[in-house]
């Protein structure tokens, strides 16, 4: 297990102990033990910014509140445990959208119990991974945007990457079958004379 993974563990065991999944009285501190677990000091040390102002549009007074943005990596919106993190899709789409200049790569909805990652840049409708909390330390290679040194995620629906390698599949299919064919005519055409 690496020193990573140890503290993944560790943080996944501090939340079912001692945190209830209250959005209002409990998200900062879930966040900030979140970013102590990949090695930062806290989630303000690393640059993030607690219920940033986001505003909608050109109206005035039209302003939400992102739970926590840190750019240029990732908007975190936190939700009360158990919550159906599809019905919040639009409200952190929005805030993304608006998040400029130098808007975050990935959005993250989270319910305490669960993280859906988003990368708004490749795929719109869907997380491109979801993970448990509950797995986190199993699956932190999905959070390398998180690291103190960002390194490259390992996603489970990355649906571009899917479609490439079931196309470089099918490219390798049609070589076999072309060659199969070829290899047939030829016998066919030297077993005639």
């Amino acid at each position: 297990m690496t020193e990573t993974q140890q503290r993944l563990h560790t943080f996944v065991q501090c939340v079912d102990e001692y945190l209830k999944g209250d959005e209002k009285g409990e998200a900062q501190l879930f966040l900030d033990k979140f970013f102590r677990a990949f090695g930062h000091e806290g989630a303000i040390e690393a640059g993030a910014t607690y219920e940033e102002r986001i505003h909608k549009g050109s109206k005035k007074g039209k302003t939400g509140f992102a739970d926590l943005v840190w750019k240029p990596r990732v908007l975190i919106e936190m939700k009360k445990q158990g919550a159906d993190l599809s019905k919040h899709y639009s409200q952190a789409f929005d805030y993304w959208q608006q998040a400029v200049p130098n808007r975050p790569r990935y959005v993250m909805l989270c319910n305490f119990d669960e993280f859906w990652v988003y990368d708004f840049d490749t795929q719109i409708d869907t997380p491109i991974d979801t993970v448990a909390l509950a797995d986190l330390p199993a699956r932190f290679a999905t959070f390398g945007f998180m690291e103190v040194t960002e390194r490259q995620s390992v996603f489970g629906n990355n649906q571009v990457e899917v479609t490439e390698k079931a196309a470089g599949r099918m490219g390798e299919l049609y070589q076999i079958l072309r060659d199969r064919f070829v290899r047939q005519k030829c016998s066919l055409l030297f077993h005639s004379y």
